[in-house]
């Protein structure tokens, strides 16, 4: 009988891990659904028509680009802490550099969209961009917890 428990108790652990392998398979971040998410929220949010759409977003998908570059190189950084604090001192120095890149680049983005649309919609956009972030990293934490539980996550921006 107890050989039994132990043989159903494994099986269980066994079916248990095959399970969250597979949640972990469905639940893999996808940049182009994000980004095509990111897209069609804004155009709605930001009551774009396809022409201004069609102006803007090439320049906005230049602007994420030279940002993810930034970031990754931030990520880099951050892996290992430095060892004494002359790198401490050093890191900090790097990371603020890195903070004032972003900003410049935003700035020097935002100024191109000024030049395709009018300032109201570039305001609108950067207004539902911030939205779409904030909304992202709330359903994140939904759909970690939903799938831990069994729970349908989230479809977009994942893949299945």
């Amino acid at each position: 009988m107890r050989r039994i428990h132990i043989i159903l108790l494994a099986l269980f652990a066994t079916l248990s891990l095959c399970a969250q392998d597979n949640n972990q398979q469905q639940q893999r971040f996808s940049p182009e659904a994000f980004d095509a998410a990111m897209q069609e929220y804004i155009t709605r949010e930001a009551g774009l028509n396809a022409q201004e759409a069609a102006k803007i977003f090439p320049v906005y998908k230049e602007m994420m680009a030279k940002q993810r570059a930034v970031f990754e190189k931030q990520r880099k950084m951050v892996r290992v802490k430095p060892q004494d604090e002359a790198g401490c001192l050093k890191a900090i120095k790097e990371r603020d550099d890195y903070d004032l890149e972003l900003k410049r680049i935003q700035q020097t983005y935002h100024n191109k969209f000024l030049e395709l649309l009018p300032a109201s919609k570039v305001y609108d956009i950067l207004k539902a961009e911030d939205d779409f972030h904030r909304s992202f990293m709330r359903n994140w934490g939904r759909n970690q917890r939903h799938s831990r539980h069994g729970q349908q996550p989230f479809q977009q921006p994942f893949q299945r």
